[in-house]
């Protein structure tokens, strides 16, 4: 009788706990709907402008024939520099570790070899924390990015670049499709591969004013930080999104473990109950 009110007591605590956990993973999943609406709104918006300024200098830069710039130059890649976008928090499913995979699985035969700007906390703490040569780190501003925080990353990533310290720069990032499903992406910024193909076959039919050096000077810093500010905002959704089925799940899963204990504690309690009645029919039973 001892055990099965010991046993009653702690399915109601664990019921307890879990109805606790299931509060705050439902008021994480709502905050997350909330977040994910603002920043979708905000993809809508800046997608359709960021694509077509892309386009236009895409098709500037592959026109620019024979003509030398530090940004356009291809050379041996003896060094290579990872833009990488994570979030600052967690209990966001496999965003986090979807995006460091990917990059683990692009430089792992080569981390002495490779420079990191990480955008975000849980790529700068695994990143610092396994040994990698980390250059920059831009944290708390994954939710919300500002156009001011892509000219920041852009600038830093086109000095080391311009100075030769890396061959090429890349781009990794999750790009947002749904809310129950994102794409992780590496992409190369410098030297822009389509331009370098282009230049091949094509010779420049731009008229440059006041010079060739001069607008692209302005162009490809434009290029670099549109792309950047675009990644970031592709990945703020995803964060987001995969953040709110995330806890969707959490609580779902909940919801079914307090079902089952309930149902536990119903059938212990109706044994206890049983029991009870035993006890007193046996008693009575003796008293005769």
């Amino acid at each position: 009788m001892k055990y099965l009110a010991e046993s009653t007591r702690d399915i109601k605590r664990r019921i307890r706990g879990i109805s606790n956990t299931k509060q705050i993973t439902k008021a994480m999943e709502l905050v997350s709907s909330a977040k994910l609406r603002r920043a979708r709104e905000k993809l809508e918006k800046t997608r359709p402008y960021f694509n077509t300024v892309l386009e236009s200098i895409q098709e500037v830069l592959s026109s620019t024939g024979n003509i030398r710039h530090p940004f356009l130059e291809h050379r041996e890649v003896k060094r290579s520099l990872y833009i990488v976008i994570t979030a600052d928090g967690g209990l966001a499913g496999g965003y986090n570790s979807n995006i460091i995979r990917l990059v683990e699985n692009k430089i792992k035969d080569k981390k002495d070899k490779v420079d990191l700007i990480v955008i975000g906390s849980k790529g700068k703490d695994y990143f610092n924390n396994r040994g990698y040569n980390v250059i920059g780190e831009f944290i708390n501003i994954t939710e919300e990015p500002k156009f001011s925080d892509a000219v920041k990353i852009g600038k830093l990533a086109m000095e080391h670049y311009e100075n030769k310290g890396v061959d090429e720069v890349v781009l990794a990032y999750t790009e947002f499709i749904t809310t129950l499903s994102q794409d992780t992406k590496a992409i190369k910024l410098l030297p822009n591969k389509d331009v370098n193909e282009d230049k091949k076959e094509k010779t420049s039919v731009i008229d440059y004013e006041p010079s060739a050096e001069e607008v692209l000077d302005y162009l490809i810093p434009k290029y670099i930080e549109s792309t950047v500010y675009g990644a970031l905002i592709e990945s703020s959704c995803s964060e987001q999104g995969s953040r709110m089925t995330a806890m969707k799940s959490a609580t779902e899963n909940a919801e079914e473990m307090i079902d089952e204990l309930t149902l536990s504690y119903n059938r212990a309690r109706q044994a206890a109950i049983t029991s009870e009645i035993s006890e007193i029919v046996a008693g009575a039973e003796a008293l005769k």
